[in-house]
């Protein structure tokens, strides 16, 4: 998926070894939850950043990984660097991280950034803290394939559905109670019959009355930490995570269902769907940011919002290698220490070194939306 690099990629002036800012093609997951087609965002966002894309009307295009994951390595889109995908660039360079990120880290870019664009339901999950992560995984490697916790956030490019987190009590008691006969239009009823549809005869699907049905607009997130039971259900959304792979599941699923495990390891405090909704902070030194920040080391979010009154623009450096992903908006970049020019449009992906500023000259009418990740240690 490299494409036409002129048109949404990189154009470069001279040459030098080490080039701290480029752009990224990044592996496309095709899982049977994903929306088809077009009507996914992550095959959208593909064709924009890449015409030469074919997208298949009737295969799901359900994740986009902009990472190092070694299941997803993104490919470094600049003939001109040796190194062909960002993990071996990183190995490299491992001071593109970053003097902190990089010792906290081992070297290793921490988080894992994505698109989702979910059709039918997520299997019900929990992630582990560390210390369960590393007795699951060497109990059962062939289940939990690394030693790593698994925090996660969501942000809604579109309205988005997820449950998460056990509801107050009261909630709980008052389905049980509901009577045979009754409208069932205040107790889920049209979602219990959606995931029955999706997983004919999955006792998971009775979980809508105990988890909390969270519904998110565009530009708001929930923060899914250990130990938290949740599961996706409908929408497109960007997420970031810590890199890992371990997921307890425990219904809506083919995948293997480890329910000891879950149950013992949940967090069952109950709290109401609205404390799930995680805010983010507009920047004090930017007005254009918004950033989401987690209570965890590994991973952060920020949201830009470039209004079309604005035509020069600085993507600010941080101390943290970050990945810069465009959801809306045409512009031209430019960063003196890369020696480059980068056109940049709906789609396109970059990673950034850290310490690195980028300027955008916008050309788009209606400003821009991007979204970046980093570690702000």
């Amino acid at each position: 998926m490299i494409g036409d690099l002129l048109l949404c990629g990189y154009r470069g002036r001279g040459a030098g070894a080490a080039r701290p800012v480029f752009p990224l093609s990044c592996a496309v997951q095709n899982y049977s939850w994903g929306k088809v087609g077009l009507e996914s965002e992550v095959a959208k966002l593909l064709t924009s950043g890449d015409p030469l894309v074919q997208i298949q009307p009737d295969r799901p295009y359900a994740e986009l990984w902009m990472g190092a994951h070694p299941r997803g390595d993104a490919i470094i889109r600049d003939n001109r660097i040796p190194q062909k995908t960002l993990g071996q660039w990183i190995a490299d360079n491992p001071a593109c991280l970053g003097t902190k990120v990089k010792d906290t880290f081992q070297g290793q870019l921490p988080f894992l950034f994505k698109v989702l664009s979910v059709d039918t339901a997520l299997s019900i999950q929990a992630h582990p803290n560390k210390e369960l992560a590393a007795k699951l995984h060497a109990q059962f490697p062939e289940h939990y394939p690394d030693a790593n916790h698994k925090p996660e956030m969501a942000i809604a490019l579109t309205p988005f559905e997820g449950l998460c987190g056990f509801r107050p009590v009261e909630e709980i008691v008052s389905f049980l109670q509901t009577e045979e006969g009754k409208d069932t239009s205040g107790s889920n009823g049209e979602l219990l019959l959606r995931l029955h549809s999706q997983y004919p005869g999955d006792i998971g699907c009775f979980t809508i009355y105990f988890l909390n049905l969270v519904k998110l607009e565009p530009g708001e997130a929930m923060f899914l930490g250990a130990n938290e039971p949740h599961a996706y259900l409908r929408g497109d959304c960007v997420e970031c995570m810590a890199c890992s792979d371990n997921t307890v599941r425990a219904g809506l699923t083919p995948k293997f269902i480890d329910v000891l495990t879950l149950c013992e390891m949940l967090n069952y405090t109950p709290a109401p769907s609205s404390s799930k909704i995680f805010p983010a902070v507009q920047s004090q030194l930017d007005p254009n940011v918004y950033v989401y920040d987690p209570p965890v080391p590994d991973f952060a979010i920020m949201r830009i919002e470039i209004p079309a009154s604005i035509k020069l623009y600085l993507i600010s450096a941080v101390d943290s290698a970050s990945i810069l992903l465009v959801i809306q908006g045409t512009a031209v970049g430019t960063s003196t220490a890369a020696a480059s020019e980068m056109s940049l449009c709906r789609g396109s992906v970059l990673f950034i070194s850290a310490n690195e500023s980028i300027s955008l000259h916008l050309s788009s009418p209606d400003g821009m939306l991007l979204f970046r990740a980093c570690c702000l240690l």
